[in-house]
């Protein structure tokens, strides 16, 4: 069992770089990224860890279906095939779908989120 608590001590995380560096777009100057992958790797179907930027704008399309809680600050993510924004805080989480376009408007000094994340190779049960 990996625990994520809204009040647990905060790991230190790897520097990931740039929103270019993991695949996404900047949208202004550009945020610092991080994360550790705790459960899994990059290679496999499902993996999970913590990740953070830094306050900032960038579009992403994600290659994995996604499950996420907010630890730590505040953003705004816009589907933008929708054109939905919804906000979030500490303790909100959202599911996005593999494919979806996301805009990621990090309103915080950073924010900290743990995910689980399924890539299309994965079976369900």
């Amino acid at each position: 069992m990996i625990p994520f608590k809204l009040d647990m001590d905060r790991v230190p995380l790897d520097d990931w770089g740039t929103p270019e560096d993991i695949g996404a777009q900047s949208l202004g100057p550009a945020p610092r990224v991080a994360g550790k992958i705790l459960f899994g790797t990059l290679d496999a179907p499902v993996s999970g860890g913590l990740y953070a930027a830094t306050r900032g704008r960038y579009r992403v399309t994600y290659p994995f279906d996604e499950h996420a809680t907010l630890l730590d600050g505040q953003l705004a993510l816009t589907d933008e095939a929708s054109g939905r924004t919804v906000v979030y805080g500490p303790g909100d989480s959202w599911i996005i779908a593999a494919g979806s376009t996301i805009v990621w408007d990090i309103r915080s000094e950073e924010v900290r989120k743990s995910y689980l994340a399924v890539s299309s190779g994965a079976k369900a049960a």
